[in-house]
């Protein structure tokens, strides 16, 4: 009896586990599931226009696509976003949660106000760093000439590097404050005694940086970076209202070139074979992420 009871009670708890969570599965479903189900049946079709009816092609829009130098060449800018955006984002955050870490006046305040990047809209910073950048009247070039830096102004957006480049800093300047605030979290929750301990021994700041804050910041760097690689790579806002994909295709990276095809050149199928891969390259990323780079037990 006090088993067939327990079962019971199990059974209810299930239930209602299953009750609480199905609204979130439902969603999930609604907003994740069937909108992969769509572009995977898109991609196998010949679909040009939206709206418009297609028919079976099978896989040769994946032919087209992977035989194609643009798909290429957008995939390597990517990877050149992203990984540009990873170093500059952690580097600033890491550096900014050490001295938001500290005891000084206001420092409450500008724990605060650093989040204010993250939170303005994006049209907004693109209209704020469009004017700052600018050859005539903007603030930056002046400030640089005035400091010797240059002798004339700077196209910021002229070329393919430096288009590139300022693209990834103003993108790193809206996104590190997040990453701060996690960082600045996680060092909060290591004890002080180890760096009094450490301090007592004789080390030098930088060797409990390198000892103690870095291995036990591990976990959370492992969860930023996973984070950051697939946030930074499906970055298109910022990207297509500040270049455009240009110069000369110099900022075309995969969402970029995804959105052309779709809705520029016409070719919606193509476009959803084009994010299909794409899909499938991030949750293979992210798969090897967590099996390389995941802290072991013995680092937890």
């Amino acid at each position: 009896m006090p088993r067939r009871l327990q079962r019971r009670a199990a059974r209810r708890e299930a239930v209602f586990a299953w009750t609480l969570v199905a609204p979130v599965i439902l969603w999930l479903g609604a907003t994740l599931v069937y909108p992969l189900v769509s572009s995977l049946t898109l991609s196998v079709e010949n679909v040009r226009i939206i709206g418009s009816a297609g028919r079976f092609v099978g896989l040769d829009n994946y032919l087209s696509i992977l035989s194609a130098s643009a798909f290429w060449l957008a995939l390597a800018r990517s990877v050149v976003w992203v990984v540009g955006n990873a170093a500059i984002q952690t580097v600033l955050a890491m550096v900014s949660a050490l001295i938001l870490e500290q005891t000084f006046p206001g420092v409450r305040v500008a724990r605060t106000w650093i989040v204010v990047t993250w939170i303005v809209p994006t049209i907004v910073i693109v209209i704020v760093w469009r004017w700052l950048l600018s050859t005539s009247g903007g603030m930056i070039n002046p400030l640089l000439i005035a400091l010797g830096l240059i002798s004339q102004p700077v196209g910021f957006f002229s070329s393919a590097t430096s288009a590139m480049t300022s693209l990834m800093l103003i993108n790193s300047w809206r996104w590190f404050p997040f990453i701060a605030v996690m960082l600045l979290a996680g060092l909060q929750r290591i004890p002080n005694d180890l760096y009094e301990a450490a301090a007592i021994d004789g080390a030098s700041r930088f060797a409990r940086f390198r000892r103690i804050t870095l291995p036990l910041l591990q976990p959370t760097l492992f969860v930023l970076t996973v984070i950051g690689t697939l946030l930074s790579f499906n970055v298109f806002d910022i990207v297509w209202l500040l270049t455009g994909g240009g110069p000369a295709d110099a900022t075309t990276t995969l969402p970029i070139l995804i959105y052309r095809t779709a809705f520029k050149g016409y070719r919606l199928s193509e476009a959803a074979a084009m994010s299909v891969v794409a899909t499938v390259l991030l949750m293979g990323l992210a798969l090897l992420a967590v099996r390389t780079l995941a802290p072991g037990e013995e680092d937890r």
